[in-house]
């Protein structure tokens, strides 16, 4: 299948698929004419790919993966390192998630003073 034909299969752009390929996360032919041109198997591929980026992984983590990209990955005992790879991306997102509340937080602090006093000088955010 042509990549807009692989596109459409799984819901995602052409864009998306030439990333992948560039990360080393799916393979392709070339036909005569140039095009890119996908195995059938692609489609389970590019899902599981799909799954693991929704899941908070990065196409760095999917690496991890490969071996069981061609399966069905949430279903799958998970290896020593892809439960190492998934709990340091938690942190990271746990990480990432406390900084923004902090950060919402503050604004919510700063225009609640700012309602209630609305001639006094607004504290710094930081």
């Amino acid at each position: 299948m042509r990549i807009g034909e692989l596109a459409k299969a799984t819901g995602t752009t052409a864009r998306a698929l030439r990333h992948y390929e560039q990360a080393g996360l799916i393979s392709c032919e070339r036909a005569a004419n140039g095009y890119r041109v996908y195995d059938e198997r692609a489609v389970v591929r590019v899902g599981n790919i799909r799954y693991l980026l929704a899941a908070g992984l990065t196409l760095d983590d999917v690496r991890v993966f490969l071996t069981c990209l061609d399966g069905d990955v949430a279903a799958a005992p998970p290896s020593d390192r892809g439960l190492q790879v998934a709990q340091e991306r938690l942190a990271v997102l746990n990480e990432r998630i406390a900084a923004q509340t902090q950060a919402r937080d503050r604004l919510e602090a700063a225009l609640q003073q700012a309602v209630e006093n609305p001639g006094a000088t607004a504290p710094t955010p930081y």
